[in-house]
């Protein structure tokens, strides 16, 4: 569950004070926001905030145009983030990408991260106006539409870089499916093992997920 009646949890306290900022919420920071305040946002500048987890970005259903650039980020799930035209994510520390459920998006800079995987097989890559992949020193495929389209249209690419409609799986991709979990905490980052509250699940892999369990 992404959050608890109507409110979204929002666990990066730099994230969370960025939007208080923005006046979108108020202090003190208590890691969540009223879901009202910020679903209706079509357009989010977040770059150089020192946010390392944007948990709760899913409920920014309007967004159009995110930029997050220079978050030291490590993961971006914006696979709920349907409406997204433009996305800017480059000076991060990302390791993979994943677009495809984006399929209005028509501006993509992910430019010196630590990918290994990005996926931009949304439908609508011919309508991409903007496309940026460089200083990705470990990336090499590049999972697309349509690989002779941007092979002649996309060229803001590293030199190992090429591009296919089917990637073949990177090592860290196949790891991925055996992490283990770490430790589970609550809205202000305490280790608990109580339930029937807002809880973080934290894999080795970086991965969080948000969980609710009800006993």
């Amino acid at each position: 569950m992404i959050g608890f009646g109507q409110v979204t949890m929002i666990p990066d306290a730099n994230f969370e004070q960025r939007l208080i900022n923005l006046g979108y919420d108020a202090l003190p920071i208590n890691g969540s926001v009223p879901t009202a305040n910020i679903n209706t946002i079509d357009t989010l500048y977040i770059f150089g905030q020192n946010i390392a987890n944007l948990t709760g970005i899913e409920d920014f259903t309007a967004l159009n145009s995110l930029n997050c650039l220079d978050n030291q980020l490590t993961i971006l799930d914006v696979s709920q983030n349907t409406a997204l035209t433009a996305l800017d994510c480059g000076y991060n520390q990302l390791t993979s990408l994943d677009v495809s459920q984006n399929t209005a998006l028509n501006f993509l800079s992910c430019y010196y991260n630590q990918l290994t995987s990005l996926d931009v097989r949304n439908g609508n890559n011919t309508n991409m106006v903007y496309f940026d992949s460089e200083s990705n020193t470990s990336l090499s495929c590049i999972n697309v539409d349509d690989f002779q389209y941007s092979l002649f249209n996309w060229t803001n690419i590293d030199t190992q870089h090429y591009f296919s409609n089917n990637c073949p799986p990177s090592a860290i991709e196949e790891n991925s499916t055996n992490k283990e979990l770490l430790k589970v905490t609550d809205l202000l980052g305490r280790e608990t093992k109580q339930t029937n509250q807002p809880l973080f699940y934290i894999y080795d892999d970086g991965t969080v997920e948000k969980r609710i369990v009800i006993e």
